[in-house]
């Protein structure tokens, strides 16, 4: 199935917001009623949902548990994944911290570091591990998804350690582009370029509204 990657990537947000309306106790929702609230087109929506099968009927819209649970499927948020962190700095211990990650079934199940000072400290439960200790690991646990919180020059040598260890999803908070074979998917989050993307928009508004005035 060739799916776009932008449609992917809006998957989590129908996700996100199918979980609002559960809380909200809203058990069916129409795509125009849910475009008004993620402002996305209605038709953008079907288009969308129809590439994994639609999930809605015409004239009575989406049921919400339903559709929250296929999606979730479709995300592979149905079996809990197991995850290993690399980097007990403190961007590594704020992920390790954060408690939705739990909730939405990754569970972060081991901690590596370099640093002899971190090496047996316990990060909210977890015991930091020698690198050394890190392929014996995945050799003897299952894990889905490996994390990087180091520097970038560290992050290029584990990422080739980490595929031939077998690991094939690689969460990369480093900054640089891991080479890696195409069997193996890697999800660069950048937050630099996060803010830098948030500050042309900042800018933007605001000669806007200079422009205006």
């Amino acid at each position: 199935m060739n799916i776009s990657k932008t449609v992917i990537q809006r998957l989590p947000r129908y996700y996100r917001y199918l979980e609002e309306l559960k809380r909200e106790g809203v058990t069916r929702i129409s795509s125009g009623e849910l475009s008004e609230r993620m402002h996305v087109t209605a038709s953008q929506i079907r288009q969308d949902l129809n590439h994994f099968g639609g999930f809605g009927q015409q004239g009575f819209g989406y049921r919400v548990d339903y559709l929250y649970d296929e999606i979730g499927k479709i995300l592979g948020l149905d079996r809990i994944k197991h995850i290993i962190l690399i980097g007990a700095g403190h961007l590594g211990q704020a992920l390790a911290n954060y408690t939705n990650y739990r909730r939405r079934g990754f569970n972060i199940e081991a901690i590596f570091d370099k640093d002899p000072e971190k090496v047996g400290t316990e990060v909210y439960g977890i015991r930091v591990q020698a690198m050394e200790e890190l392929v014996p690991y995945i050799e003897t646990h299952e894990v889905d998804i490996a994390t990087l919180t180091i520097p970038k020059e560290q992050a290029v040598i584990v990422a080739k350690e980490l595929v031939a260890a077998g690991i094939r999803a690689i969460w990369n908070f480093a900054h640089t582009e891991l080479d890696v074979p195409e069997d193996v998917a890697v999800e660069n989050v950048h937050l630099s370029e996060s803010l830098m993307h948030l500050s042309y928009k900042a800018k933007n508004i605001r000669k806007e509204g200079e422009d205006e005035a």
